[in-house]
């Protein structure tokens, strides 16, 4: 099982849009672009797993709410601030969902 969290980001949301354009003009069928994806699923929850090193830590003024549901922590904060080696970026609100990347298939 892969989360399908990525599908809200950009990259996801282009994909979406390209397979809804290739279904309408009949050149794919809706089981291929539910495979395509299902495959962006595996492939974006493996490759951030395995390829990404970089840290970065963050101090938050306010923990507004948090959740724990189906293996998904949601955090909402106020007054963030992301540290990662020299660079300091200041956020008034964040909303933080955390999956459990071991439970992955890979």
């Amino acid at each position: 099982m892969s989360y399908q969290l990525y599908r809200n980001t950009t990259l996801g949301h282009t994909l979406q849009e390209s397979l809804d354009e290739l279904l309408q003009y009949g050149q794919i069928t809706p089981q291929l672009a539910c495979k395509v994806l299902l495959q962006f699923d595996k492939s974006i929850n493996q490759m951030l797993a395995t390829r990404v090193k970089s840290r970065l830590t963050f101090k938050a003024g306010k923990l507004n709410t948090y959740r724990f549901c189906d293996n998904v922590w949601t955090f909402m904060l106020n007054d963030v601030e992301f540290r990662e080696v020299h660079e300091i970026t200041k956020i008034d609100k964040v909303k933080i969902v955390a999956c459990d990347g071991k439970s992955i298939d890979p």
